[in-house]
C-alpha cells in the first residue's frame, strides 16, 4: 500500500496546522482521475457558454441531483449564476480536442461544435458519453469555487469510452490493469 507524501519531500503525510503549498496540494488532488466534461449554459441573451471541468459528481438519486464546481473568478462566472439550467456533457475519449479548445479562453468555443440547444437553452454537444440536462437548484461558497448543485431533469448516454483526466493529462481506461 502506498504511503502518503508530505508536502514537497514525497516521505511522510502532510502535518496538520502546517501551510500547504497550493502547486504541490494541486499536484497531489491530480492523483484522482476523473471523467471529463463540458458544462453549458446559456447567456440571457441566449450566447452559449461553456467550459471544460472535472469537478462533477453525483449527489444524489432520489431526487436525482448533480454538482459541479467553478472558480469564483471565472469568466463564465455570470452566466451560471444567471442561468436556469445548465447541461453537464461527458466527453469520449476521441474528444480530446474539444476538451483543450473549452479549456482556453476564446471567443467562440462553438465555432465548428456540433450542439443543440436543451433546456432552458443549455448547449447540448454531440458525439459525448453522457449528458445531463439540469436545472439550477443552490449555490454554495466553497473556497474559491462556487458549488453548483443541478436537479437532473433530463439525461442521455451510450457506450461509447470516456475521455479521463489524471495527472495533468487526458487519457483512456484499461479495464483489467
Amino acid at each position: 500500500m502506498a504511503t502518503p507524501t508530505s508536502v514537497g519531500s514525497g516521505d511522510a503525510a502532510h502535518r496538520s496546522g502546517a501551510p500547504l503549498d497550493g502547486r504541490d496540494f494541486r499536484k497531489a488532488l491530480g492523483r484522482f482521475g476523473t471523467g471529463v466534461t463540458i458544462v453549458t449554459a446559456a447567456a440571457e441573451d441566449g450566447t452559449p457558454v461553456g467550459l471544460t471541468c472535472n469537478s462533477f459528481a453525483s449527489v444524489s438519486l432520489n431526487p436525482p441531483l448533480v454538482l459541479w464546481s467553478l472558480l469564483v473568478y471565472s469568466q463564465s462566472m455570470s452566466v451560471f449564476q444567471n442561468a436556469s439550467h445548465f447541461a453537464v456533457n461527458v466527453l469520449a475519449a476521441g474528444q480530446r480536442e474539444l476538451a483543450a479548445r473549452f479549456a482556453a479562453s476564446k471567443a467562440d468555443k462553438f465555432a465548428g461544435t456540433d450542439w443543440r440547444s436543451g433546456l432552458g437553452g443549455a448547449p447540448v454537444l454531440a458525439g459525448t458519453v453522457a449528458t445531463f440536462q439540469c436545472r439550477t437548484v443552490d449555490r454554495y461558497y466553497g473556497g474559491d469555487h462556487i458549488i453548483f448543485l443541478g436537479a437532473v431533469e433530463r439525461y442521455a448516454y451510450n457506450d461509447a469510452e470516456p475521455l479521463l483526466f489524471t495527472r495533468g493529462e487526458f487519457g483512456r481506461f484499461s479495464p483489467g490493469v
